[in-house]
């Protein structure tokens, strides 16, 4: 990707427009939302005519910024990754919005369909950055000081010490961009906080992210599961399964406490009046607290930008993962990572960071 075309004075995203549980009826309006926030922005949209064309006709502010693209195929909520490359390369929307990444068409491309199928796509049309071995999916989420980012949330599970140091530095990169900080502080997620907690990958991550003293964010040590929501660092940093069962869990907790409330306003008359009055700060409260609420989980190693929105939201839901999607072509996300990358690298390899068993021994 052209980082000239970063620069330029629009920026050109990729839509999938038949991804998600509603398709177009959902991406054209959270299109049409973005354009009325960012008018510096242009789309090429993907999908099926009969079933798109309709609905562009009505956007008029996305079909005055947009080229539309017809594609045969559209890949399925619950299709398999391995499934929906066989069937769907080269002639769905959602590979297609993908390679107009590759080929320099788009800054970045923005789904709301099957995430395992969209990171199968990703790894295989983009490719990793060199040096990083797999992919992570960050989050954006909900905390008392505002926003953090969690990685990684699904894409990898199971990581080794050395790539828990790639997510590191990635999801820095990251919060340096969204949330404009000059040096993010980044926590790596543990069972205590204690240097000697924890399984040997997650420590010897730690000791590496101690000795980088990386220039671009902070290290500040273990946070534990209740950090998140304290927003005590700026990165949090997990291995897939636990990020994505952290992230499952407090989505899960916030419907539960919404339910908790709503059956308490009902239990008598003056509570069912006082609800009444009280709906839409309950509804506030749930989507503050539910990290799926804060559309737009971006895809961090590959080289090009994808940003995973929830296949259930909504236009606006859609509009905030578009909003993602121009910050980080807007600071070239992608050059970000791979030079942090590198200075961690030099590190290493110049023998700067001592082998664990030097370190202990």
């Amino acid at each position: 990707m052209d980082p000239l075309a970063v620069m330029s004075s629009t920026i050109t995203l990729a839509l999938d427009a038949m991804g998600g549980d509603n398709g177009p009826a959902i991406v054209l309006p959270g299109a049409e939302i973005a354009l009325e926030r960012r008018s510096d922005l242009k789309f090429m949209i993907y999908g099926e005519a009969p079933v798109v064309e309709p609905l562009l006709a009505e956007c008029s502010r996305v079909r005055a910024a947009s080229t539309f693209i017809h594609c045969d195929v559209s890949v399925q909520m619950d299709d398999k990754p391995s499934q929906a490359l066989r069937r769907g390369r080269w002639k769905s929307s959602m590979w297609r919005s993908i390679q107009a990444v590759r080929d320099g068409e788009a800054e970045a491309a923005v789904s709301a369909g099957n995430t395992g199928a969209l990171m199968a796509m990703s790894k295989f049309c983009l490719k990793t950055l060199p040096g990083i071995e797999r992919p992570a999916i960050a989050a954006i989420w909900p905390t008392l000081r505002g926003e953090s980012i969690v990685l990684d949330v699904g894409a990898t599970i199971g990581a080794d010490a050395r790539m828990l140091v790639d997510f590191a530095v990635m999801g820095a990169a990251m919060a340096r961009s969204l949330f404009g900080l000059e040096r993010p502080s980044v926590g790596l997620l543990n069972i205590g906080v204690e240097e000697i907690k924890g399984v040997e990958d997650v420590r010897e991550a730690g000791r590496i992210l101690r000795a980088i003293d990386h220039p671009h964010f902070h290290y500040h040590g273990f946070v534990e599961g209740g950090d998140l929501g304290k927003g005590t660092v700026d990165v949090v940093v997990t291995e897939g399964f636990s990020g994505n069962i952290a992230l499952k869990t407090a989505e899960g907790t916030a419907r539960q406490i919404s339910e908790y409330l709503h059956a308490a306003m009902r239990r008598t008359m003056f509570a069912r009046i006082g609800y009444l009055f009280a709906q839409s700060a309950f509804t506030r409260l749930r989507e503050k607290m539910d990290p799926g609420k804060v559309n737009g989980g971006v895809f961090l190693g590959l080289n090009g930008v994808v940003i995973k929105s929830h296949g259930g939201t909504d236009a606006e839901g859609f509009a905030a993962a578009i909003d993602v999607a121009r910050e980080m072509a807007r600071d070239n996300l992608v050059q970000q990572i791979a030079e942090d990358i590198e200075l961690g690298r030099q590190d290493l390899e110049t023998g700067a960071i001592a082998p664990a068993e030097a370190a202990t021994g």
